[in-house]
């Protein structure tokens, strides 16, 4: 485990050391690629400010409301279509119809029909987010093996005590597992609508570098984003570990 982190920190180490020397020998440009001791002062300029924190947060507050909406409509949405054909038969050609439309499509009409403020921005992410919500926990249900659900009828549960004790707990790894891939699809979504019409968060930040011809600061807007990404996703793996404690063998 241990040798592992040093080879990941030696990667990373080593990735920073050439970009360094290509940036302050002039083999690129700085037009083109700044230095890594720019954007560091980029980045303690945002941070002293508080811009940066402002924008991380707003964002992380967008992307946590439009993953809980989808969340909440996906997820039960997926599990009534694995187990009820009639339901699946009445979604499916929606779900096909939408399922090629990327987030940013919806922008336009979005902002038509709210406006550019926080509901249009929190409506990109829903919409961007949870029809692969909805695909993951549909897989997932329909994986958990029929054997299971036979041997507790056989035993005498009901279809509700099936759902519950024998089902869900089987799925919820998957489910689980699509959550956390859809929670980058949601900060995709979220950069979209921010690029386009938002006077803040971390797209706009992005946006503004741009206008303002500052590569440091598109940089430190696209740093940041990959880092709380990141932090994201530890906390959805300690979130994991406490709903799925007998999946921990697993990984160990």
């Amino acid at each position: 485990m241990a040798g592992r982190l040093v080879i990941k920190l030696a990667s990373v180490a080593a990735f920073l050391l050439a970009w360094h020397v290509a940036t302050t020998t002039g083999a690129v440009s700085s037009v083109f690629l700044p230095s890594p001791a720019q954007i560091l002062a980029q980045a303690q300029d945002l941070i002293a400010s508080g811009d940066l924190w402002k924008s991380v947060l707003i964002s992380s507050e967008r992307v946590f409301a439009g993953f809980v909406l989808a969340g909440l409509v996906a997820v039960p949405l997926g599990v009534v279509m694995a187990v009820w054909w009639p339901a699946k038969a009445i979604v499916d050609p929606f779900v096909s119809l939408l399922r090629p439309l990327p987030s940013i499509t919806w922008i336009p009409l979005t902002i038509l029909w709210l406006g550019i403020g926080e509901q249009q921005k929190v409506a990109i992410v829903f919409l961007g987010s949870w029809i692969y919500m909805l695909f993951y926990t549909l897989a997932a249900v329909q994986r958990v093996d029929p054997l299971l659900v036979r041997a507790a009828r056989n035993l005498g549960a009901k279809d509700v005590a099936v759902m519950w004790q024998v089902i869900l707990p089987a799925a919820l790894p998957g489910i689980i597992a699509g959550l956390k891939i859809t929670l980058a699809i949601s900060w995709s979504c979220v950069l979209s609508a921010e690029l386009v019409a938002a006077q803040s968060g971390l797209g706009a930040l992005i946006w503004q570098g741009k206008d303002w011809g500052n590569l440091p600061l598109v940089l430190v807007g696209m740093v940041a984003i990959s880092i709380t990404v990141l932090i994201a996703d530890l906390i959805a793996e300690r979130i994991e570990r406490l709903l799925l404690p007998w999946e921990r063998h697993r990984r160990t």
